[in-house]
């Protein structure tokens, strides 16, 4: 709706966000092999930001299933990633960041509720068995448009809807959450609707300030609760 591709774009969004990690959906061409929509060569002189490494879907792919996670070039030492397939009626999968004291999931869901939900119960599901310590992020494209229905496999994690990020030139779904678990507290958040923004894709930024607190404020495994496989339809 915005013209010719133009991924200088996306590039100065990322680098006015000036955030410290930053999760992205659809950096692959769908069809072919899937290259890279986004230049890697360019990323980390545009925006100061370099991608997690790990394997793509394809040869030539930036992203798994389309999603990547960019981080400040300091986060790199340590930082480990790993591809998480989930279920559903179309091909899906996330990418979990681990950095010290927090794993971060970027997630694009599918289009059919029953899809979400299994996905959801999937990525909750492998953070338990990671076990890597007690705050998880989940951020990205729920595709999920009411606020009290197929999520109920985040509770009891703090679910943030900042706002209307979709579509873009005229926002009116919130499609775009962050969900937080115990032991992070979320100084802010917002959509990022700034003018080159409403060019850069057809979803909004959406972005949250988190602080992290001592452990003794988390809870231990109680953060995430089994899910059963008897949730609603």
């Amino acid at each position: 709706m915005t013209g010719p591709y133009a991924p200088e774009r996306n590039f100065k969004v990322i680098a006015d966000l000036g955030a410290d990690v930053i999760a992205l959906q659809e950096v692959d061409f769908r069809m072919g092999t899937r290259p890279e929509a986004l230049p890697r060569a360019q990323i980390q002189e545009a925006t100061g930001m370099v991608p997690a490494a790990f394997y793509g879907t394809g040869e030539n792919s930036l992203g798994w299933h389309g999603q990547t996670i960019l981080m400040r070039p300091e986060l790199m030492q340590g930082a480990q990633v790993r591809r998480l397939p989930l279920p559903g009626i179309e091909p899906r999968g996330a990418l979990a960041l681990h950095l010290p004291g927090i794993t971060i999931v970027a997630v694009h869901l599918g289009l059919v509720r029953s899809s979400r939900r299994a996905q959801l119960k999937r990525i909750i599901e492998q953070a338990r068995r990671m076990g890597r310590d007690d705050r998880l992020v989940l951020t990205g494209d729920f595709n999920e448009w009411h606020d009290n229905r197929g999520l109920e496999a985040l509770e009891p994690m703090q679910v943030i809807a900042p706002g209307p990020s979709w579509p873009a030139p005229f926002p009116r779904l919130r499609y775009d959450r962050i969900a937080v678990s115990h032991g992070i507290e979320v100084t802010g958040h917002g959509v990022w609707n700034s003018q080159i923004a409403r060019l850069a894709s057809d979803h909004l930024p959406i972005w949250a300030d988190i602080r992290l607190q001592p452990r003794s404020a988390a809870s231990g495994a109680g953060n995430l609760r089994p899910v059963s496989d008897n949730g609603p339809e």
